[in-house]
């Protein structure tokens, strides 16, 4: 498979899970879909693949300057590991909002806003997110409760 069509692959493999969190975020297969280790797993793996399909990078690549990063996405399986990674983290994000949201009781239909800009502009979607719970449950903290045995 080349990069193109793994990056196609994987840009359109994340919509249903969105949709999951968006329309059905109590359905038992959303939880044991979106909000288990597969998913995360599954695209961490490609990622990997990614980066061992390409042809190495550029001497000059790296994360220390904008050109060595640059550089880094000039290689387009570097580029599809990178918006690889934008995926996993945005949908692993758009999950923990919706558990957040439930923890809290906040009404769903608030929190889907807040889901499509995760999907789209990810951290403008958290900080929306973050915003409507400070607004709904008067709370700036990020400490969770943590689950009772049971």
């Amino acid at each position: 498979m080349d990069a193109e069509t793994l990056f196609t692959v994987c840009n359109v493999g994340v919509l249903p899970f969105w949709a999951l969190l968006a329309l059905a975020p109590g359905w038992l297969w959303t939880r044991r879909l979106v909000h288990a280790m597969w998913i995360p797993l599954a695209l961490a793996a490609t990622y990997g693949i990614a980066f061992l399909m390409g042809p190495g990078l550029p001497e000059e690549a790296g994360f220390g300057s904008l050109p060595a990063v640059m550089a880094f996405f000039s290689v387009p399986e570097a580029a599809l590991a990178g918006w690889i990674h934008y995926l996993v983290f945005d949908l692993f994000v758009g999950a923990w909002e919706v558990r957040d949201a439930r923890r809290r009781g906040l009404p769903h239909a608030a929190v889907i806003p807040c889901l499509i800009l995760t999907l789209l502009l990810g951290p403008l979607g958290l900080a929306a997110y973050l915003l409507l719970r400070l607004a709904l449950a008067r709370t700036a903290s990020l400490v969770e409760t943590p689950a009772t045995a049971t």
